[in-house]
């Protein structure tokens, strides 16, 4: 039986020739899973423009689609219809739509104050031939005080003209139930695939979650830190977690599953397989 919802995966762009190689690896190891598309981010500022343009292309190159990140404060509308041309050059015709953060040391925002606002720059100067992705939070942006305000945020980037979203990663199925029914409550109607982050280091997931103020639950902590130096069982628990965590979100109904991968295929593939063998 096969997994009944698409499956797409998350990369970084790789920094050393190394990394680059390695990667490709990952996407061909990955290809099994018979991925709906590759994403791959962009640092603050466009800080990674050409190494997330380099690694989109390289995924095309190797037969699938890619979908680059594209996040918009600091930059200028020319500067956005550059990389947009640069990109519908490679024949790419999906991408993810974010505000992004200022590089360090920098003060203004540029043309761009809100990822809707970059949403509705594409739309009017580039018509309907992009498939836009936008980003969605469940426990909501890190940023936010107000959960109202966040909610109402995410639904003007819908409106502003994108096709579907994906979340921040979450061990709390609950919280993206609620936040669909939320934003469904607002008018939204496009899908919403939750993001998946699987636990390749738990150290690491819980400085990310405490960053940008993602609850693990307290029962998988407490038993993660209780294997202390137990690779194996770290390993064997983390896959159960979060396989158990998919199996909910796709029988609640959620339309795909995106795989935030930190450039490894290991854990999401064998995530995916057992997905598929349910």
């Amino acid at each position: 039986m096969s997994v009944s919802v698409p499956i797409s995966f998350e990369f970084f762009p790789p920094n050393t020739p190394v990394g680059s190689d390695k990667l490709k690896t990952v996407v061909q190891d990955l290809a099994a899973a018979r991925p709906e598309f590759f994403s791959v981010t962009y640092g603050a500022g466009g800080s990674t423009r050409d190494k997330t343009l380099s690694t989109v292309r390289d995924i095309a190159a190797q037969g699938f689609d890619a979908a680059p990140h594209l996040s918009c404060v600091g930059s200028t509308e020319a500067g956005i219809a550059e990389t947009l041309a640069t990109y519908r050059s490679q024949g790419i015709r999906r991408l993810v739509a974010l505000r992004g953060d200022l590089p360090s040391g920098t003060a203004t925002a540029g043309a761009f104050r809100h990822a809707a606002d970059l949403v509705a720059f594409i739309r009017r100067t580039q018509g309907s031939d992009w498939h836009i992705e936008v980003a969605g939070y469940p426990e909501y942006h890190p940023q936010q005080r107000y959960a109202r305000r966040d909610l109402e945020y995410f639904a003007a980037k819908v409106r502003a003209g994108a096709d579907s979203a994906i979340t921040q990663f979450f061990y709390n199925a609950d919280a993206y139930f609620h936040f669909v029914d939320e934003v469904r409550a607002l008018g939204v109607t496009v899908p919403i695939v939750p993001g998946v982050m699987p636990i390749y280091n738990f150290a690491k997931i819980a400085q990310f979650a405490a960053r940008d103020g993602i609850e693990i639950p307290r029962w998988v902590a407490l038993k993660m830190e209780g294997y202390l130096d137990d690779a194996a069982s770290i390993r064997a628990f983390g896959i159960d977690v979060v396989t158990r965590l998919c199996e909910r979100l796709i029988a609640g109904g959620a339309p795909g599953i995106h795989f935030y991968t930190l450039n490894q295929s290991g854990l999401s593939l064998e995530i995916w397989r057992r997905l598929d063998r349910a």
